[in-house]
């Protein structure tokens, strides 16, 4: 197979693979997100505690977590169907990957959100500060470094899961590879494809790296404590000193 013949599949299956997995990562995000900050507060001694609720929760996370992404493509097949009306196909592949990565996000986040200090989450409280105004303006601000590497190891896990569900007809690189260079022996088309989502990856890991560095320096991660300033109280009015007024 020569190049010029390799290059559109190359795009097309480029283009597929980041289509589905940026659908995935910003699924993942909405729905891991909300999920891990929920098993910290409802953890013991949580703004949230209850103890039953967080077990449930995280019982459904291992559970799912535990899931091998190809046996969870073939048991998510009939929700697949009845969401976009097919299995295969780079829209039937972001179900099963948005479903994988959710649980496997929100552990992530919940690592990082316990890495919060506490001192900061009381701070807020003593000021009058309800949960809600303790994870806006508190836990996830100060977590977000860690969310942005999560997010980025998120997105590396993805890329891998997409090349897997290639081989059941998803589309992207992995299907390229599966096809052309294992199936039909275009070993120098499997290579390629095997360069490129190195090259992928590594951008990625960087771009998530350097994001992550550069909003810790800000003090994005266990910040001063001024960050809580908008709770601040009101200024009192000033005093006359009747003393001298006398």
């Amino acid at each position: 197979m020569t190049w010029s013949e390799m290059q559109p599949l190359l795009s097309q299956a480029s283009w597929d693979t980041l289509y589905m997995v940026g659908w995935a990562t910003l699924i993942a995000v909405v729905g891991g997100l909300p999920l891990g900050i929920l098993l910290v507060l409802t953890d013991r001694g949580g703004l949230l505690q209850n103890v039953v609720a967080n077990k449930v929760i995280g019982q459904v996370v291992n559970i799912a977590r535990s899931m091998p992404f190809i046996i969870l493509m073939v048991a998510l097949m009939g929700f697949t169907r009845a969401l976009t009306g097919t299995t295969i196909g780079r829209e039937a592949a972001i179900v099963p990957l948005a479903v994988g990565a959710i649980p496997f996000f929100a552990r992530l986040v919940e690592t990082a959100v316990r890495e919060v200090d506490g001192g900061l989450v009381e701070a807020v409280q003593s000021m009058g500060g309800n949960t809600w105004t303790v994870v806006r303006k508190v836990l996830v601000p100060e977590s977000l470094p860690s969310l942005i590497s999560s997010t980025t190891t998120t997105i590396v896990a993805l890329i891998g899961y997409s090349a897997m569900a290639g081989t059941v007809g998803a589309g992207g690189l992995g299907d390229i590879a599966i096809r052309y260079g294992y199936q039909r022996f275009e070993t120098q088309l499997m290579w390629i494809t095997v360069a490129i989502l190195a090259v992928v990856i590594s951008l990625i890991q960087f771009a998530g790296d350097y994001a992550a560095r550069a909003l810790h320096g800000r003090g994005g991660h266990s910040g001063p404590a001024p960050r809580l300033r908008l709770l601040r109280a009101r200024p009192e009015p000033a005093r006359t000193d009747v003393s001298k007024a006398a």
